[in-house]
């Protein structure tokens, strides 16, 4: 009876040992922060992975995730410096380096979630505000976004985060604007383009003429070409001619006669009346030309 006593007794004791040391042990992963709390106060940040101790029903732990965490910041609309509107969506990635004092500050990922929001927004605000839109849309935007980094930063480390990265994901006119300055640029490209046209039928225009003045040119220098050698061939003809008469008068007074011929009697309207015995016909009447003979008439 006794010895069941005391077995049930060591039982309990075993049971409440085994319930005392599960309670004054925990397992720090890899991705988290422990924060040791003594009723209600800290005690110690566990910052390495493993097994750690603490007094059984006494010290709370609370852990957080020591990850690059997300923040999505909702849209918003700024003014640039040239006044004009832009929605600018931007995100920023972080993490909890001083466990203390995010729980003394916002306590869970959700409010330094909303706290951050707002401290994004109001330096991309400020920062944005300073700036063009083209400085954001093309010139300087990374050096915008790590102005807006830089800015956050100080806001960020009195909420025990430490801001790894801001990003703007885009930047954009409202869609109004958009739609009228997608208008304007549509015009001016159109206007660029007749100005291109314009520019292109004047070269072209250019270009015929220049052709057409060496084409000028090209045909008076042939012209004037054909005509020197057209004259050289009359100068030598005639000289040919002139040698032939000079040689044999007869035979020169017979050929122009013959080209007379070939000229006056051609198939045509023209009807000539003229007496047998000329002497446009002396040929005919005497092939030998026995008489002198006088210069033919063409």
């Amino acid at each position: 009876m006794k010895g069941g006593v005391f077995a049930g007794i060591a039982f309990v004791i075993l049971a409440a040992l085994v319930i005392v040391g599960y309670s004054a042990t925990f397992v720090v992963h890899q991705t988290q922060l422990a924060l040791v709390l003594r009723l209600g106060e800290p005690v110690r940040i566990i910052r390495d992975p493993g097994l750690a101790f603490k007094l059984p029903f006494v010290d709370t732990v609370i852990f957080f995730d020591n990850r690059v965490l997300d923040l999505d910041a909702p849209p918003q609309e700024v003014i640039a410096a040239d006044q004009k509107r832009i929605v600018v969506d931007a995100f920023a990635r972080y993490r909890v380096n001083d466990p203390l004092r995010f729980f003394q500050t916002v306590g869970t990922i959700q409010g330094a979630n909303t706290r951050l929001a707002v401290i994004l927004n109001s330096a991309t605000r400020r920062v944005l505000g300073e700036t063009t839109f083209t400085q954001l849309v093309r010139d300087e935007r990374a050096q915008l976004m790590s102005r807006i980094r830089q800015q956050v930063l100080p806001e960020a480390r009195n909420l025990g985060v430490e801001v790894v990265d801001v990003r703007i994901r885009r930047a954009d006119l409202p869609e109004a604007n958009s739609q009228a300055v997608f208008e304007r640029m549509k015009t001016e490209r159109q206007r660029e383009a007749a100005e291109i046209r314009a520019q292109g039928r004047e070269q072209a225009q250019r270009i015929t003429a220049r052709a057409d003045r060496d084409v000028t040119v090209l045909l008076g220098d042939a012209n004037a070409r054909g005509e020197q050698v057209r004259g050289e061939g009359d100068a030598e003809r005639n000289r040919v001619f002139a040698d032939a008469f000079g040689r044999d008068p007869d035979f020169f007074a017979f050929y122009r006669s013959m080209q007379a011929y070939e000229a006056g009697l051609k198939a045509s309207d023209t009807r000539l009346i003229i007496s047998p015995d000329s002497a446009f016909f002396r040929f005919f009447n005497d092939p030998v030309d026995r008489k002198p003979a006088a210069p033919a008439k063409p």
